[in-house]
């Protein structure tokens, strides 16, 4: 297990449609949904905004889920495309700032599961699911990743 730097990161969840983000603490300890960014078919804007969040926050480090196939690490067709567009997000980033992945199997799941606990339904429900799964990759993130 590799330690990282103390400080402020972003989790995020790159969908199709929305983007959900998630922030932590300056001590790298608690991940909490942040926003949702509406999909503008132009990547380079979306990794703009991603880009002003980083800066915005301070953060020095952000981890982004893939998709892995249920089997373990394989990369199936969805799991290919988010790479490449990880690739592409990494050219954006500052270079003070650590691009790390995170697997993201069953990260919606589990928060549309939590979202059905909690009641939230219709349009406040479709922008908390991918903060929420941000969140959730974030801090699974966190959890394996001790700070130095």
């Amino acid at each position: 297990m590799t330690a990282r730097r103390t400080g402020r990161g972003l989790g995020i969840d790159l969908g199709t449609r929305r983007i959900g983000v998630a922030v932590c603490d300056s001590d790298g300890k608690v991940a909490s949904p942040y926003q949702t960014i509406e999909r503008h078919g132009d990547r380079r804007r979306d990794h703009r905004r991603l880009t002003e969040l980083v800066a915005e926050n301070e953060a020095v480090f952000v981890v982004v889920g893939v998709p892995y196939t249920l089997s373990g690490g394989d990369t199936g067709p969805a799991a290919g495309a988010i790479l490449q567009e990880i690739d592409e997000l990494r050219m954006a980033l500052p270079e003070t700032c650590q691009l790390h992945l995170q697997d993201e199997r069953l990260t919606t799941v589990t928060a549309d599961r939590r979202l059905t606990e909690m009641n939230v339904r219709g349009r406040r429900r479709r922008q908390l699911v991918d903060q929420i799964a941000a969140a959730i990759i974030l801090q699974t993130w966190l959890d394996r990743h001790p700070s130095s």
